[in-house]
């Protein structure tokens, strides 16, 4: 229903004709080879910012790359990222680190949907919560140096948008089961007792509600120099379908948006919604503060998740 009612309210949100010129600017996007971090590179490349494509397959990211310099006559920048695998995600932030001393957006934008529940990442967590949740925590910290170098040269605070998904208001239970994070005797059981598709449901759903929840510990933790904020980006038809039924599949080409406008809102907190309009919010299509789960609220349950993460990535 909820893409029904976006067809009939249409965006007022037009990135080409909004978005102010972006020169200057250094901005990096998980996922920008394909879907929506596609369509946000696009938008970004055609406002003049320099952009950091960032992907776990250098053979797609380049693909990519080169469709777009077709599209907008400018190149982005392939920066090679398995979110899945902690030491790749520390290598990524140490190149990058490297090459930039300062960071103005960074889109936490790639993700896993309804993968098997056997898929686990290198370090054994499951691939949805460790590529969606744990592998963005991770690079987000690694990269906070640049993130306060933009602040310190521009007097405006850094931006970090976590993509999340309005699949998260059907996390199970309080909204993270932690026996389900970590390969284990008892996550399989876990596993067992709800059933492939219901675990698979559960475990994205799980992760969306996770991104949420990291995105407000930021907004907290780092409120002097960046603005973090989560968000469903809508009912969109994207390669993140590709392990659903083919039922499913067939529906969601019917049914969903396409990928650009995807990008849309996202694009709109990143350039010109307020700082202090978005930050610690949700924000949904196109471009507008909405309203998450009320189990986001539950600040004990937060601290629990961010002092897991941080157990889960030390070391790395």
């Amino acid at each position: 229903m909820g893409s029904i009612f976006a067809r009939l309210s249409p965006p007022t949100f037009d990135p080409q004709r909004d978005m102010p010129d972006l020169s200057g600017k250094i901005i990096l996007i998980t996922g920008g080879n394909t879907g929506i971090g596609y369509e946000t590179c696009k938008q970004l490349l055609l406002k003049n910012a320099k952009v950091y494509l960032a992907a776990r397959s250098e053979e797609k990211a380049n693909t990519a790359i080169r469709q777009l310099e077709r599209e907008t006559h400018k190149k982005a920048i392939f920066l090679h990222l398995d979110l899945g695998d902690l030491r790749s995600v520390r290598k990524a932030a140490e190149s990058f680190l490297a090459e930039e001393s300062k960071l103005d957006v960074l889109f936490n934008n790639a993700g896993v949907m309804i993968s098997p529940p056997e898929q686990l990442t290198v370090q054994g967590h499951d691939l949805q919560f460790g590529t969606n949740v744990i592998g963005h925590f991770f690079l987000t910290e690694l990269l906070v140096p640049a993130l306060r170098k933009s602040f310190e040269e521009s007097d405006e605070p850094a931006r970090v948008l976590h993509t999340s998904s309005r699949a998260h208001a059907r996390a199970p239970g309080n909204g993270i089961d932690f026996v389900s994070i970590t390969g284990s005797p008892e996550r399989d059981t876990w596993v067992k007792e709800k059933g492939d598709f219901a675990t698979r449901m559960a475990l994205y759903s799980q992760s969306k509600i996770g991104n949420v929840f990291i995105a407000n510990h930021f907004a907290k933790k780092y409120s002097d120099i960046l603005v973090s904020c989560s968000l469903n980006p809508g009912a969109i038809n994207t390669n993140l379908q590709r392990h659903a039924a083919g039922w499913m599949r067939m529906l969601t080409s019917l049914l969903f948006h396409p990928a650009q406008l995807g990008a849309y809102t996202q694009l709109w907190g990143a350039t010109i919604a307020k700082p202090s309009e978005i930050s610690g919010k949700y924000l949904v299509p196109w471009g507008k503060i909405g309203e998450p789960d009320k189990r986001v609220a539950n600040a004990n349950l937060e601290e629990q998740l961010v002092a897991y993460v941080q157990g889960q990535i030390k070391g790395f």
